[in-house]
């Protein structure tokens, strides 16, 4: 709007006012996504989609949103946002880690546009970050996983080897050891968030490998489906509930539940209350929710589970509490002491006990 409409508008909203009648209603406020997967991929970007859905269930028709779907990370994710700021979209969700340097090199060229980075770390003045500590989810996965393995072996999908992937992985080993001394866990890299065929070969993979317990840290349903052919393989949901594979393979899931964060981030636009933060939420804040646990899991176990997860909630456990060491040997906490959330987002080592190799 130049400043002759603008005059313009302001006049005749004057003057309405003035007649007593209803004033002009302000243009809505648009809201860009950019997904790196599909929507229907139900997993990580179905879930993202879903809080979008929730923004325009809030606040009508004070809000358009729009999206754009199976976006790379890269040069594409630069030319995407780019092109959200320039269609007048004034707070742009990235939604994938690897989008982190687009977000920052187009939030410099476009100062008025809000930009929110989920799982990042780099921050400016209108760039935000906001993460889940799904570590929290893979503790309750590998409590679950430990007890019911019959193999002892089980087996991880990472998708990159990033701090917030190697977290999971650690989560969910340590607490399938808790439960079960004599686990081993596996872990396959797809170096992908989604791609369905490399998320079977690596399902397979494991599946050959003698594993009856299979997480994922990729997005696509794929790996559920080879647990499914094998007849004997228990998986979780990853970041939906994935429960048409319910009750088996997949006996629960960790959710991620962006929707309330994307409500009150909008509404921070809408009253002008928008500021630059970072925010880091888990089961206490319900931004990590716990799947149905479902009737393939014996009830002490499933109570055991739960009762892990009310404990992480009320802040009374923290699932990276010492004694542990690293996966060389040395140590890392003492027996009692918590990690730090700075140390945790920055976490490059397997703990000790896990034998696959962490790629630099």
């Amino acid at each position: 709007m130049n400043r002759r409409s603008f005059l313009a508008t302001t006049a005749i909203a004057a003057l309405a006012t003035a007649a007593g009648l209803p004033a002009l209603a302000a243009d809505p406020l648009k809201v860009g996504f950019i997904y790196v997967g599909p929507v229907g991929d139900m997993g990580w970007s179905y879930q993202h989609d879903q809080g979008r859905r929730a923004i325009e269930a809030e606040y009508g028709d004070k809000v358009v949103t729009t999206f754009m779907e199976s976006v790379p990370e890269g040069p594409d994710a630069e030319r995407a946002l780019t092109q959200l700021a320039l269609e007048g979209n004034t707070l742009i969700f990235a939604t994938s880690f690897g989008y982190m340097d687009a977000v920052m090199n187009v939030a410099a060229k476009f100062p008025n546009v809000k930009f929110e980075h989920a799982t990042g770390y780099k921050s400016a003045e209108n760039v935000a970050t906001y993460d889940a500590k799904f570590f929290q989810g893979r503790a309750i996965q590998g409590t679950i996983g430990g007890r019911m393995t019959k193999s002892n072996k089980i087996g991880y999908i990472g998708s990159f080897p990033i701090p917030e992937v190697v977290q999971g992985i650690n989560a969910a080993y340590i607490h399938a050891k808790k439960v079960n001394p004599d686990v081993e866990m596996k872990v396959v890299w797809a170096y992908t968030w989604f791609d369905p065929a490399k998320e079977a070969d690596a399902a397979a993979a494991l599946i050959a490998e003698g594993v009856d317990v299979i997480m994922q840290h990729t997005d696509s349903t794929a790996p559920q489906a080879k647990a499914q052919e094998a007849g004997n393989v228990i998986t979780f949901g990853q970041a939906s509930d994935m429960s048409a594979f319910a009750p088996m393979p997949r006996v629960s899931s960790t959710i991620d539940n962006w929707a309330p964060y994307y409500v009150k981030r909008v509404g921070a636009m809408l009253d002008g209350s928008w500021k630059s933060e970072a925010t880091w939420g888990g089961i206490d804040t319900g931004m990590v929710e716990i799947g149905e646990i479902s009737s393939a899991v014996p009830e002490e176990v499933k109570a055991e589970a739960l009762a892990l997860k009310d404990k992480i909630a009320s802040g009374e456990y923290h699932p990276f509490t010492g004694p542990l060491h690293k996966q060389d040997g040395s140590a890392w906490l003492a027996d009692g002491v918590q990690a730090e959330d700075g140390e945790l987002a920055g976490m490059n080592f397997f703990v000790e006990g896990i034998t696959s190799e962490l790629p630099k």
